[in-house]
């Protein structure tokens, strides 16, 4: 895209910039708050007419929307149940979402994830013993299914229906790819399936995260039924996307970064601020949403109440006020302001578990080969959900130690 094309707001739901947004936001960051339309009229069956939001990009903004839930809330957003199906958590505010997290904070623990690092490293291995030819396209062959298996191992899944869990999660995400019927299909079809588990898994406990959920108990109140679907929903689509995205971010970077590659290799230390520099440099989610509950003045501009306001996690990770050399890849940056995990009581509770399958896979890759390069086939991003920054296709020539 080129840089130098002024754009407007509306450019933000393009398929190019969905596909390439950086350009965009570094013309309109400075701009932000402002409106914009996050859904034309007629897109989506339930919205009569378009849907009207308002952009934070700055890094102070969004921090501040992200830290202030009462102001800006995640429990009133009009796309809840119409455009998306309802996630608990992602879509709730205290005192309900102090009670869920409580809830799941004591089935979903580090020690668990700890304990999940045999499994992660087995299913890498065995995902790149399968490759075949020095040339991989490793979406397909990798960057889905790694997280597709682990948290469909997680939640005690049958290795049968993996593929259509895939299909499933970019029902839920995908805008521009199905026609809004087979989307809802899709979306009805996997609400049915986690229904019944959940019904069975009330009967007959197992050794899987669902069962953990379902038997978690904080001060004698245990999930009903609908609130453990929704966090089954939660962690196939949220944790599913954002690790296929991380991985493949990561992976194309180092692709263009021989030099980084070698010192990868000799230096392991270096690879969890490889991991932080790609969620800050390529942010795997790039927007959320919010409802403003009161009227609130950011930056000179004032956002009335009841406003939809749209979080861009991706322009605010290079935000120049917030990082210095935003646009340049660079792993001896402080990292701590990064924003592609949120903030405050909505902080990704699946980040330890993207971050741990991240951290598995480069060291997996960076073992068996002596570099990685793009391959001859063109390299594609996604361009069906402007919720996602990630590649559809990503060929990567991989070269073992004596090619």
């Amino acid at each position: 895209m080129n840089p130098s094309l002024e754009f407007t707001a509306e450019h933000l739901t393009t398929a190019a910039v969905i596909a390439d947004p950086y350009p965009v936001y570094s013309q309109l960051r400075p701009q932000s708050p402002f409106l914009y339309t996050e859904l034309p009229a007629g897109i989506v069956p339930g919205l009569d007419g378009p849907l009207r939001g308002w952009v934070l990009m700055q890094h102070d903004h969004v921090y501040q929307a992200l830290r202030d839930h009462e102001t800006f809330t995640s429990a009133r957003n009009p796309m809840d149940g119409v455009i998306f199906p309802k996630l608990v958590l992602l879509t709730d505010d205290p005192p309900r979402h102090t009670r869920f997290r409580r809830l799941v904070n004591t089935a979903f623990t580090m020690q668990r994830i700890e304990a999940l690092t045999p499994l992660m490293t087995t299913i890498a291995n065995t995902l790149l013993d399968a490759m075949t030819g020095r040339e991989v396209e490793v979406v397909q062959s990798y960057s889905v299914p790694l997280p597709l298996r682990v948290i469909a191992h997680l939640l005690g899944l049958p290795r049968e229906d993996y593929a259509t869990f895939k299909v499933w999660s970019e029902a839920a995400l995908a805008m521009s790819t199905m026609t809004p019927e087979t989307r809802q299909q899709h979306i009805e079809d996997m609400v049915a399936y986690f229904g019944k588990l959940v019904v069975t898994r009330r009967t007959t406990l197992a050794d899987d995260l669902i069962s953990a959920v379902v038997e978690a108990k904080v001060e004698g109140e245990a999930l009903q039924d609908w609130e453990v679907l929704g966090f089954c929903l939660l962690l196939l689509i949220a944790g599913n996307e954002t690790t296929t995205n991380l991985i493949g971010n990561m992976l194309s970077l180092l692709a263009d970064r021989p030099t980084l590659w070698q010192q990868l290799r000799k230096d392991r230390s270096l690879v969890e601020p490889v991991i932080e520099e790609t969620l800050r440099y390529e942010t795997p989610v790039q927007r959320l949403f919010r409802v403003t509950t009161r009227e609130v003045e950011l930056g000179g501009t004032t956002i009335p109440a009841g406003a939809l306001v749209t979080i861009f996690f991706g322009a605010a990770n290079r935000d120049p006020v917030a990082f210095s050399d935003p646009e340049t890849f660079r792993i001896d940056r402080d990292l701590r302001p990064h924003v592609a995990f949120g903030a405050g009581i909505h902080y990704c509770l699946g980040a330890p578990l993207t971050r741990a399958e991240a951290r598995i896979t480069l060291n997996a890759f960076l073992d068996r080969f002596s570099t990685i390069t793009r391959g001859t086939a063109a390299a594609a991003r996604q361009t069906a959900s402007d919720i996602t920054f990630g590649f559809q296709q990503l060929p990567l020539i991989l070269h073992s130690e004596g090619d």
